[in-house]
């Protein structure tokens, strides 16, 4: 993302992660939201722009070719040598009017069209007639495998070969060369799509029929299929740019999906009353830790009182009583009657919201107090780790679930609660199903962490970083949802604005080192920062 200068403390930190240039375009032309559509719903926006706006088709794909330009001047020198593939529809279209920009502006591409299909789009030829008649970029066939140039490692490989428009598997022809061309060790930058990709569902696509893109330029929205680890070597790292399209038509679109955004959470923050004290705030209840595993316990606590609790009381077995009263002198604290684990809750009447499960272990003795926890707690409640596996022991449990519960697995944990996926599509299907059936907000965790609601609602993360794949990272985001709920927010929005938060801090903490060096302690440390850029302008 851009880089802004932020103060934090007196300090200046340089390139911290701050929204795009479009995603800030975005914003503030339609509002708080960046929807994620299917490609179906796409192609129907585009066709309302240019209805609407008016404007030509073959215009919208010159803005869209202007951005892909002003991107790859960015991102290039000039000296590298840029090969763009181009198939026979609009995607390719997009390669030819890029081609033709570069040469305007003094690159020297190359253009290998694809020649699979007996037909070529409208504004395809429109694109190459321009090419050719305003430029002397080389325009070259390949027919076949073998046509296929010598390619070296600092070149740059430009993939219009398919859109988002592609619903079926790349063969034949294109399937050779999207082979060919992830054989080469060179930069390759898609447009729309990597080639062979699906918007949505890959659970029967070919992975070997898929472009290895290094960048992946989207336009507009990101794709739902960017969400999903699995197509992360497929995507690289990949950008959204506008192109201008119709703001009534993407209002006025549904869909379920969201990428989560500074304009979505910021709104969502509460301002403290100047005559505020720490009953205004809350009071968590955080249940867990066992022998060997308190420290879970320290970690929930100090993010549950970094993000604004009033009150945080600990139950631990007695083991963890020095250790907590050490650690987290600010937190108060119930021991329990066992030495080494959890065998009661005691009475929840007193507190404003329930975590449980950090560090808990899944000892047979701590089961049942889940079950009781479940039947008697009328308190906003955030279950986590040992919580959630001790519920999969106990499948039956499930229907007990107080709804409005926030559950936060990781994908494995999940698994163990609702069954196997194959897919990140087929994960996703399931964690929409999961929150309906039980009335419950599911945070799955991961590179983008989605959120989904009773509702059918999903939200996708969109901060964080690989620093933040560190032991007790998840029991500091379950020590933070719980903050939240203690301190009045609604269930999802205590999960949205505990994920972003969450993601930010680990951002920022590590800005100032790097993902290798940053530990779950450093992400709380940095909740004060997060919190501090959310609430600037």
């Amino acid at each position: 993302m851009n880089g802004k200068n932020l103060i934090l403390n007196g300090n200046k930190y340089i390139n911290l992660f701050l929204l795009m240039a479009e995603e800030i375009n975005f914003v503030v032309q339609y509002g708080l939201r960046m929807k994620i559509f299917t490609c179906e719903q796409i192609r129907k926006i585009d066709e309302y722009t240019i209805r609407n706006e008016p404007v030509a088709s073959a215009d919208l794909m010159e803005r869209a070719a202007g951005q892909l330009l002003q991107w790859y001047m960015n991102k290039f020198e000039r000296s590298k040598r840029i090969f763009i593939f181009a198939g026979p529809g609009n995607n390719g279209g997009d390669g030819l009017a890029l081609a033709r920009l570069l040469a305007v502006n003094r690159y020297e591409p190359v253009v290998f069209y694809l020649n699979f299909s007996e037909t070529t789009s409208a504004d395809w030829k429109i694109n190459q007639r321009r090419l050719v008649e305003e430029t002397s970029v080389l325009f070259k066939t390949i027919e076949k495998a073998d046509d296929f140039p010598v390619i070296f490692p600092d070149d740059i490989i430009i993939d219009a070969i398919f859109g988002s428009g592609l619903s079926r598997q790349a063969e034949g022809l294109a399937a050779d060369i999207i082979t060919l061309i992830n054989k080469c060790d060179s930069t390759v930058v898609s447009i729309d799509m990597p080639s062979g990709l699906f918007g949505e569902d890959n659970s029967s696509n070919d992975a070997g029929k898929i472009i290895n893109a290094d960048f992946t330029l989207s336009f507009q929205f990101p794709r739902l299929s960017f969400m999903f680890s699995e197509n992360a070597m497929y995507t690289g790292e990949w950008i959204t740019l506008p192109i201008g399209l119709h703001p009534a038509a993407i209002s006025d679109t549904e869909t379920p999906f969201v990428l989560l955004e500074k304009g979505l959470v910021a709104p969502l923050l509460r301002r403290r009353n100047k005559f505020a004290h720490k009953g205004n705030f809350g009071h968590g209840l955080l249940i867990g830790g066992s022998y060997g595993k308190i420290g879970a316990m320290v970690l929930g606590a100090r993010a549950a009182l970094h993000t604004g609790i009033g009150l945080i009381t600990c139950h631990v077995p007695m083991c963890g009583n020095l250790i907590i009263q050490s650690a987290v002198p600010e937190a108060m604290l119930i021991h329990d009657r066992s030495e080494k684990y959890i065998t009661g809750t005691g009475n929840t009447d007193q507190f404003s919201a329930v975590g449980i499960g950090p560090g808990m272990g899944t000892q047979k003795e701590s089961h049942l107090i889940l079950q009781n926890l479940f039947r008697k707690c009328t308190k906003p409640m955030v279950i986590d780790a040992d919580a959630l596996n001790i519920l999969s022991l106990n499948s039956a449990w499930i229907s007990d679930l107080p709804a409005g519960s926030v559950l936060t697995p990781h994908p494995r944990e999940f698994e163990r609660l609702a069954g196997k996926s194959s897919d990140g599509y087929s994960r996703l299907c399931r964690q929409i199903k999961f929150s309906k059936e039980t009335k419950c907000v599911v945070v799955l965790k991961g590179a983008h962490t989605s959120v989904s609601s009773p509702d059918g609602k999903v939200w996708f993360n969109s901060t964080g970083n690989p620093g933040m794949a560190t032991a007790g990272s998840g029991d500091a985001l379950t020590g933070m949802i719980l903050s939240l709920l203690a301190q009045g927010y609604a269930p999802e929005d205590a999960a949205v604005t505990g994920v972003y938060l969450h993601g930010l801090a680990g951002d920022i903490a590590t800005e100032k080192s790097s993902p290798e060096a940053i530990i779950a302690s450093d992400i709380i440390s940095s909740v004060g920062d997060a919190f501090n850029w959310l609430r600037t302008p």
